[in-house]
């Protein structure tokens, strides 16, 4: 195969992505969370551009506590991983920011934020729903924001009895949700039950923008008190709140303050301490016939290479390319150049295509590792390896195996499932189990199976359900670690997996 090498021309695309900020800003990779390099003006107004596109977005306002929690809650990292925007919701996330070299204009915190899209709603006639808090505080909030905005239009609000995630009645809030047609859906049950809520519907709601508030409805309610804006300018908002809850936040915030603080040092001391000085080069890219490219990125992936090949994002994956990105040359990688990388897999994600990192060097892989994000990419040894899992690519996420024990076929789960193909594998499975007739044991392997969200965990429960209805006993067997977690944080990996 021969292919020419061009080099990316730097020229600033005509309008911005919805995934990044509207000043091409790059995005910085904190803990394995990316977030996106933008102030609270260009936030509502990249929230004013989804809402005219009527395609569906969620975001997350992320705070400390938010990433302490995921570094153990692997479908809470792949939320943050694919979500359209993550704002920095605290203080010491722009001072972690400064610390690794690329800072964040401001904290965007979602109880400034929600205010000013209130008057953007009045002002455009958009519609509003507002989905949890208590019944007394949201009836408040809704009260107080007519008093103040005459021409709002909220097109409902409702506080569902409290229940675990799993445990809520989903039909009933997606139908009143469905029949009164928000343009912006604020879901207020708590980090992170609201960022798995909205993972879980936002792509059935036919809702433009859907972001978590946690707190902000007491706020509007007048039910809680901000602290004092000098607090709020200065960073010292925690105190003012650890002064009003001492019991319920103070071991919070000991622990996150302890886990953070190492971690960002652990991070710095990888992407900073150990950086070489390496001559620049740019990013170059093989055109070829085939349906995917061949990408290679220099031997320093910092802040300075990612400004100056600012298509890249662009350019790797488009006319509808797989792209394989060739990692092998690359010497040092700091938390710009990882946001980079987690940007490039959140676009593949979006259009349906894919990233593979070719054989990823030590520096690579050593940054993928600390930040926990090995398991988020798929990762290939070389170009030949890469193009055969091109080109066999697995198909549809569920299987029959005839002959996985003698007699026994067993459903084969492979890939991922999550909402947004989790109704496809439960029409094969529940046909499996039907057809099981009056077996004693159905079995379901889980080897193949990368990583399940939420609505998957509520697939295994309906299956679980369906296989006893039937007379028969449900196993599943050969779970991967990223499965197991997702149900031990669910509570149900007894349950569901028994001694497996």
């Amino acid at each position: 195969m021969t292919a020419t090498t061009k080099v990316f021309q730097h020229e600033q695309p005509n309008k911005p992505s919805l995934t990044r900020s509207v000043t091409s800003a790059p995005p910085i990779a904190i803990l394995g969370v990316p977030f996106d390099n933008v102030t609270i003006s260009e936030t509502v107004h990249l929230i004013d551009v989804m809402v005219a596109s009527g395609n569906q977005h969620y975001m997350a306002t992320a705070n400390v506590d938010f990433l302490v929690q995921a570094q153990d809650d692997v479908e809470l990292r792949r939320i943050l991983m694919d979500a359209h925007l993550v704002l920095c919701d605290g203080t010491p996330l722009l001072w972690a920011s400064r610390l690794l070299g690329n800072p964040l204009p401001e904290r965007v915190a979602g109880s400034d934020l929600v205010p000013l899209l209130i008057g953007i709603a009045a002002k455009k006639k958009y519609r509003i729903f507002f989905l949890g808090g208590t019944p007394e505080s949201t009836a408040q909030a809704v009260k107080n924001m007519e008093a103040a905005h005459p021409d709002l239009i909220i097109a409902g609000h409702y506080s569902p009895p409290f229940s675990s995630l799993l445990d809520m009645d989903h039909e009933e809030i997606r139908r009143r949700i469905l029949e009164s047609q928000p343009d912006l859906l604020f879901v207020a049950f708590g980090c992170p039950k609201q960022e798995k809520w909205i993972s879980m519907h936002y792509r059935s709601l036919g809702v433009p923008v859907s972001v978590g508030v946690g707190a902000t409805i007491d706020f509007l309610a007048g039910t809680a008190r901000r602290a004092p804006r000098w607090m709020q300018k200065s960073g010292t908002e925690w105190v003012f709140r650890l002064i009003q809850e001492p019991r319920r936040l103070f071991k919070r915030y000991a622990k996150d303050l302890f886990h953070f603080s190492r971690a960002i040092a652990c991070q710095w001391w990888e992407m900073r301490h150990t950086q070489k000085q390496t001559e620049a080069a740019p990013v170059t890219a093989a055109s070829t016939p085939q349906a995917w490219q061949r990408v290679r990125l220099p031997r320093r992936v910092d802040i300075e290479t990612v400004r100056r090949d600012t298509m890249l994002c662009e350019e790797a994956l488009s006319n509808s390319r797989c792209c394989l990105l060739e990692l092998n040359n690359v010497e040092f990688i700091d938390s710009t150049g990882m946001g980079l990388l987690i940007r490039l897999q959140k676009k593949a994600r979006i259009t349906a295509r894919q990233l593979i990192l070719v054989a990823p060097s030590n520096a690579v892989m050593s940054a993928l590792k600390l930040m926990r994000l090995q398991d988020f990419f798929t990762i290939v040894r070389n170009i030949q390896e890469g193009l055969n899992l091109l080109e066999n690519a697995p198909g549809k996420a569920v299987f029959i195996q005839p002959n996985y024990f003698p007699s026994k076929p067993a459903l084969c789960w492979r890939g991922e499932i999550t909402a947004a193909n989790v109704e496809e594998v439960w029409e094969t499975t529940e046909g499996h189990i039907i057809g099981a007739g009056s077996q004693s044991k159905i079995t379901i392997d889980l080897s193949s199976l990368r990583f399940i969200d939420s609505a998957g965990v509520g697939l295994m429960i309906r299956a679980s359900k369906k296989a006893k209805v039937n007379g028969a006993k449900l196993e599943f067997i050969g779970m991967q670690p990223n499965v197991r977690n997702v149900l031990r944080i669910a509570k149900l990996e007894t349950i569901l997996l028994g001694a497996a």
